[in-house]
């Protein structure tokens, strides 16, 4: 049993009824408990909740301490090909877009990591367009060989692939994997993904799982928030998370909550997140699952990120271009604009002023020979 048929019986909740019902006393209920469950969960998501914002903060940062102190972990971003087979109506490397597509040789990536790496970086998101046929896993594969040499932490966030590919790539260096669902209403997801591989919603949900049984130090997913309602998409990203932590306890299982950003499209998202409302997910990840790791990106502003580090946010991405080599020459088309454009040492800079430890490198693989 994969979470598809867990998320195909929640998906029975009348939730617009539902987030109604709820009221002060089960918001109170549940920042009574130690360990939440579906219905605490629920409750935190609710209209009642975003009343109580402050009591949630101040327990999300009493967890947060509690199990990560006062570290946030800076990673980057890198984009090695945006050639993407795809037809989804919300991204700028769809192939409905006509860019010139780019895509790195293994002497383009091997300056590009120099220069990120020349930041004192040392966690790298490798990230490429949805092609098996222009960034297949033998790709990849290369690419982290050259990104071995100048990175103690190397994730992936590529398209969807089988579990022994997933072994292979973990055999090559790759420790960590991202996966979004983009968005877990199904009847939406079909809407907006309208042709190629990326249509089959479960080979899509069903991805992380296998990075878990691949090996991988850590798995992180989450939905794209704005191209369904918030709640319902907090809410299956949460217990999508709840699932893979009870079955792979020996992978670090986070969540992101990127919000819609503009792009080389036109379309406009169907669900209004407020920054209030971004608020209220994070306190909710980070009430419902104190050990899942949270990470912020560059998609949301500056002020706005400096003061959401504060509420459970455990990673933070720096010195950030969504361009195939965005680092080392003029770059391409960007995936989406990004909101908070600071360099590495800007961000460093910001959370010691919030009394907040910058951490550059906290994982390395010691056993070389684990390592093809």
């Amino acid at each position: 049993m994969s979470f598809y048929e867990s998320l195909t019986i929640l998906e029975r909740i009348p939730f617009r009824e539902l987030w109604q019902k709820y009221t002060k006393d089960d918001v109170m209920r549940a920042l009574a408990k130690e360990k939440l469950d579906k219905e605490d969960l629920l409750a935190l998501l609710s209209p009642a909740a975003s009343w109580h914002l402050e009591e949630m903060a101040q327990k999300a940062q009493r967890i947060t301490r509690s199990h990560f102190g006062y570290a946030v972990q800076l990673f980057t971003p890198m984009y090695v090909a945006d050639y993407c087979v795809n037809h989804c109506t919300y991204c700028s490397f769809s192939a409905i877009h006509d860019f010139p597509r780019k895509k790195l040789s293994l002497e383009q990536v091997e300056a590009e990591a120099a220069a990120i790496a020349s930041s004192g970086l040392r966690h790298i998101l490798l990230l490429t367009g949805e092609s098996r046929k222009d960034s297949p896993v033998g790709y990849v594969k290369d690419c982290v060989k050259v990104l071995r040499k100048y990175f103690s932490s190397i994730s992936i966030e590529v398209n969807p692939l089988s579990t022994e590919e997933y072994q292979e790539l973990a055999d090559t260096g790759v420790d960590g994997l991202t996966l979004f669902q983009e968005v877990y209403h199904q009847e939406t997801y079909r809407k907006l993904h309208v042709k190629g591989p990326k249509r089959n919603f479960r080979a899509r949900l069903d991805a992380p799982e296998r990075g878990c049984q691949a090996g991988f130090r850590s798995v992180n997913i989450g939905a794209l928030l704005g191209l369904y309602d918030w709640r319902q998409e907090a809410f299956m990203t949460a217990m999508h998370a709840r699932y893979l932590q009870d079955r792979y306890p020996g992978c670090e299982i986070s969540l992101s909550p990127p919000r819609f950003r503009p792009y080389l499209g036109s379309f406009n998202p169907e669900s209004d997140v407020t920054d209030r409302a971004l608020v209220q997910i994070i306190l909710a990840y980070r009430l419902f699952l104190p050990r899942s790791g949270i990470t912020l990106s560059t998609r949301e502003p500056a002020e706005l990120r400096d003061r959401l580090v504060h509420l459970g946010v455990t990673k933070m991405s720096a010195g950030v271009s969504t361009e195939v080599g965005g680092h080392t020459s003029d770059g391409g088309t960007p995936q989406f604009e990004i909101s908070d454009s600071r360099s590495v040492p800007e961000i460093r800079d910001m959370l010691y002023g919030s009394g907040l430890q910058p951490v550059f490198k906290d994982w390395d693989i010691l056993a070389e020979g684990s390592v093809r």
